[in-house]
């Protein structure tokens, strides 16, 4: 059976299964799940900075005008997955869930192991050391997951620990259809490529390299999620998957997994970054071997070329959004 990507169908947003729906922006993922017996939904994820009135109107297209979630989950914390986050958690006062190991990234507690743009690749590798990194704090609104692996207002799903890319790292499962909210514990596009990210080409890859500060820990992750045998998945960053050819690259994936995700050299490819629930204890020391020249005539050459997608894929998504406004 080939390869199917799911259609799009809501302006600039995906159904992924039913219950289901994702939204692209610019080139980061989020999701809406909605529980089928009690009609209660949550956000997966919130995007960048810029996201809040698009997740809002995502929310809006789906349910309504004054709907709003029962609660926010966290795959994890960096900054194209928290984004929006302060301010959609602030709007709608709903509580905010996240795995114990990434607490200290969203309480201002402490900053993520510094990203690793030695790790080649692509532009959006190359650019990685201008990502932010620092925590941010939502302490008002932040819980721990509950320890017996159960999403509070989706008792469907349940979340899966899958360290490596960040520590507390989570993908979320649904076992009935076997559906997979991956994160970014593998993701379906090539994430280093400023090209790929953007316009989401598909390519089933590991996790986005610039950030995976334990390789070890995000081989035993992807071998963790392959062995759910998924029908259907969504990750952080490229479109849903599901069918034969999707379960056989995933499998491949795992089974080759140091040839296929690692990469060749890189801050943490023979060491990893120590953390605990209180923080980074160690980082390894940099192994940076990108002239500085090249470095910074990519940077000025991507940011140029990254600017004017962005800003396409920006003006149209926000063109679409003012005529379901106009629409309605």
């Amino acid at each position: 059976m080939e390869q199917q990507t799911i259609e799009q169908t809501l302006s600039n947003s995906f159904t992924v299964a039913p219950g289901v729906w994702g939204r692209k922006d610019t080139f980061v993922n989020y999701y809406i799940i909605q529980d089928d017996t009690s009609g209660s939904w949550a956000l997966v994820d919130a995007g960048l900075k810029w996201s809040a009135p698009t997740i809002k109107n995502m929310a809006k297209e789906i349910f309504g005008t004054a709907s709003r979630p029962a609660a926010i989950i966290l795959t994890h914390g960096h900054f194209d997955h928290v984004g929006a986050l302060l301010t959609l958690a602030t709007d709608w006062d709903v509580p905010v869930y996240a795995h114990p190991l990434e607490l200290p990234f969203l309480t201002g507690k402490a900053s993520y192991p510094p990203p690793d743009p030695s790790v080649g690749g692509g532009m959006m590798a190359y650019m990685s050391f201008l990502y932010p990194k620092g925590p941010i704090d939502v302490s008002e609104y932040i819980h721990k997951l509950p320890d017996d692996n159960t999403i509070p207002g989706l008792p469907e799903w349940k979340y899966i620990h899958t360290p490596g890319h960040s520590p507390g790292h989570i993908s979320l499962f649904r076992e009935k259809d076997k559906v997979l909210i991956a994160g970014d514990a593998f993701v379906t596009t090539k994430a280093e490529s400023a090209v790929h990210a953007l316009t989401h080409l598909s390519h089933l890859s590991g996790p986005p390299k610039y950030f995976t500060c334990n390789w070890a820990s995000a081989k035993l992750s992807v071998i963790k999620l392959a062995a759910l045998d998924p029908e259907v998945i969504a990750t952080g960053h490229g479109k849903p998957m599901q069918g034969e050819e999707m379960r056989l690259e995933l499998n491949n994936l795992s089974r080759h997994f140091d040839q296929l995700a690692v990469p060749a050299q890189g801050r943490y490819v023979n060491e990893p970054a120590i953390t605990t629930e209180q923080g980074v204890l160690y980082v390894p020391p940099a192994t940076e071997k990108i002239p500085v020249l090249v470095k910074t005539i990519g940077v000025s050459l991507a940011l140029l070329s990254i600017g004017w997608i962005a800003y396409q894929q920006v003006r149209k998504s926000r063109s679409t959004d003012l005529a379901g406004l106009l629409g309605n």
